[in-house]
């Protein structure tokens, strides 16, 4: 593949080790969120990943904000496809037609992974699901994320991020204390669907390394999302417990939540005897350690104590301060942190000494900056800082090197609207 690497050397702007997933091919046939962001974690770990799209309905987040500036003349580019897209090959099929499903197969033969993100059986109306896919790749792993998975009674049912938070859980947990229930403020179920679609891909490569053996891999956005629920299933099942929202509480330990303070708000977990005590002494008194009504965790977690004693004590301590003096009081001791908008967190030097937000040059658009990948590999770094492809911006490459097609075949297929 001494094109697509050529292609992928340029494209990838850093220098060093190639990824772990070097020499994996993944076809990456989703859009949206769910299926690109966990495409995008085997691309920034080396693995070469082509977004294929259909040539007349791309992915639809290209037009999502925010739009990043632009050069006089170059096409817009949406920051929210940038991020999820980054560091991979742009093709284009239409796989309504019969020579985009033939040019699918050929592909399919040379990939290790593909990766979809369509409601159960979409893929199988077009000829193209697993059971086909299987025959022409033993070997290949079959990653499908959807709302609802490719078994049980919702499987056709269409879902999108809320779908999952509602009938997962963790809707109905989440909210303030006595009110109704709030969705988490980001795309949860989309996000963690993704991060199990790697997991699961991963593992799945590792079988078929040992064995030759593909298979396929069903990740629902509900069943993510119902792991991410902490306690709350073995509660229900122990003693009957249906969680509530509970605002910034925890559930079973005090004080465990945020703080008001001078300028803003604090997070505080010094809900341990040790931590208390410390809290006391730091922020306060250590007299105050000694209360014999509140000197217990057992004690500090009932609710008029909680209340009425702990929390106007905690106030106290917090009201006067800003967030830097709480942090620089609380040092490497205690669970204390400063709630951070975006604009804080970018400029945190922990995320910067942690390589957390990453340039991407976009030439015409200048600089832009995304979150880096989380993932920290002693030797074989991800790859991060590398551009979205343009619709279908590397078809030819990929067609000519991975499926076997000639100048004269594409050529065809572009008359045909088969290819972009």
């Amino acid at each position: 593949m001494k094109e697509i690497d050529q292609l992928l050397a340029a494209l990838r702007q850093e220098s060093g080790a190639p990824g772990a997933l070097n020499g994996v091919v993944v076809l990456d046939i989703t859009r949206v969120v769910a299926g690109p962001y966990c495409s995008a974690v085997l691309a920034d770990l080396g693995a070469t990943v082509i977004k294929i799209e259909h040539p007349d309905d791309p992915d639809y987040t290209r037009g999502f904000p925010p739009e990043l500036r632009k050069g006089e003349g170059s096409e817009p580019v949406s920051g929210f496809f940038a991020q999820y897209n980054r560091n991979k090959l742009g093709l284009t099929l239409n796989l309504r037609h019969e020579e985009g499903k033939e040019a699918l197969r050929r592909l399919v033969s040379r990939a290790d992974v593909l990766v979809e993100n369509f409601r159960a059986g979409t893929m199988d109306k077009l000829g193209l699901g697993w059971d086909v896919l299987r025959t022409v790749n033993p070997k290949l792993i079959y990653t499908a994320l959807s709302g609802y998975g490719q078994t049980g009674p919702y499987r056709r049912k269409p879902a999108y991020d809320n779908s999952a938070q509602a009938t997962g859980g963790l809707w109905s947990m989440n909210g303030e204390k006595g009110g109704p229930p709030i969705r988490v403020g980001t795309i949860i179920g989309d996000l963690s669907a993704s991060l199990y679609g790697v997991i699961g891909t991963l593992a799945a490569l590792r079988h078929a390394e040992s064995t030759g053996e593909g298979q396929l891999v069903d990740i629902s956005q509900q069943d993510s999302v119902l792991s991410l629920t902490e306690n709350a299933v073995v509660a229900y099942d122990v003693d009957g417990t249906v969680p509530q929202p509970l605002g910034n509480q925890h559930p079973f330990v005090r004080p465990y939540e945020l703080f008001p303070c001078k300028d803003g708000y604090v997070f505080f977990g010094g809900y341990t005897d040790k931590f208390w005590r410390l809290s006391c002494a730091t922020f306060g008194t250590p007299a105050q350690a000694e209360d014999s009504a509140i000197a217990t965790m057992s004690l500090r977690f009932d609710d008029d104590v909680y209340e009425r004693r702990v929390r106007p004590m905690i106030n106290e301590w917090f009201s006067g301060r800003t967030k830097a003096e709480l942090e620089e009081l609380a040092g490497d001791s205690l669970p204390l942190s400063a709630v951070k908008d975006i604009a804080e967190v970018i400029h945190d030097p922990q995320i910067a000494a942690r390589d957390m937000v990453v340039e991407v040059d976009y030439p015409d658009h200048g600089q832009l900056r995304m979150f880096g990948s989380p993932i920290k590999l002693s030797r074989t770094p991800p790859l991060t800082r590398a551009m979205a492809p343009s619709t279908g911006e590397h078809s030819d490459a990929v067609l000519r090197e991975l499926a076997g097609y000639d100048d004269n075949g594409i050529a065809a297929m572009r008359a045909e609207g088969t290819v972009r």
